[in-house]
């Protein structure tokens, strides 16, 4: 039998790089900044499945040039203290690149992201609480793609507290859910489709705590990197004009 050769994967990694350049605690946790750290992670989980590259605010266009965006199946996204400062311009690009089957994976603070909220239509706010707390996601579609090899309940004994009430849409597929030591949840895993895009939200990732570092926590962004990537070439949704009533029937 013929072997099929598979495409990889086209991963772009970006991140705001804004904790990392100031504050040296965040360096200490990561120094190879956030986002090569979470790079490294989809790399040791997927291998020859993906080609990552990873972009960040400080470049030009923020490193999500039409080039680059021309050449992605899956963009992930980190942002926290600098969404004000990514461009509108640059923003609607990649709405433009989501719409037209693009995979997009919002990482924690970016549900604050100018992209996810004009994905969402809504605010995209929540309850939070700054603190070493325990987080433990449960898997609530234990047959979902992401969730697959992810353990029940995933334990990260240290990070921050987001909780309820998430103003965001009804996700179309619900994933994971997470609670909190002081008796909050949270709608940690939320699946999207936007157009011909598919859009994954995924909480966890404060940057004062080694979340990226944690196997379960790689293994559930390496899953949703699959699970986003598109199944089909890529085009914007066409606009039909209909020159007259009943042209189905012309011959």
């Amino acid at each position: 039998m013929e072997e099929i050769m598979q495409t990889p994967i086209r991963v772009t990694v970006w991140g705001e790089n804004v904790h990392e350049d100031r504050e040296a605690s965040v360096r200490e946790i990561y120094p190879d900044t956030m986002h090569e750290t979470i790079a490294a992670g989809i790399r040791e989980h997927l291998g020859e499945q993906t080609e990552v590259r990873t972009a960040w605010l400080q470049q030009p266009e923020h490193g999500l040039t039409e080039e680059v965006l021309a050449e992605t199946d899956v963009l992930t996204w980190w942002g926290h203290a600098a969404h004000d400062e990514v461009s509108d311009e640059v923003v609607a690009r990649v709405h433009q690149a989501v719409l037209s089957g693009m995979g997009l994976l919002v990482l924690h603070s970016g549900h604050f992201s100018k992209i996810f909220i004009r994905l969402m239509g809504t605010t995209c706010s929540l309850d939070w609480r700054s603190a070493d707390d325990q987080e433990l996601i449960w898997t609530v579609a234990p047959g979902h793609p992401i969730a697959e090899g992810v353990p029940h309940p995933l334990v990260i004994e240290r990070e921050e507290m987001y909780g309820e009430h998430f103003d965001v849409p009804q996700p179309d597929e619900l994933v994971f859910i997470s609670s909190f030591g002081g008796g909050e949840v949270f709608r940690s895993g939320c699946a999207y489709r936007r157009g011909r895009g598919r859009v994954f939200y995924f909480r966890p990732g404060d940057q004062d705590f080694p979340t990226y570092h944690q196997p379960g926590v790689k293994r559930i962004i390496s899953n949703a990197v699959r699970w986003l990537a598109p199944g089909e070439l890529r085009e914007a949704p066409n606009v039909h004009h209909r020159p007259m009533a009943g042209w189905f029937n012309s011959p």
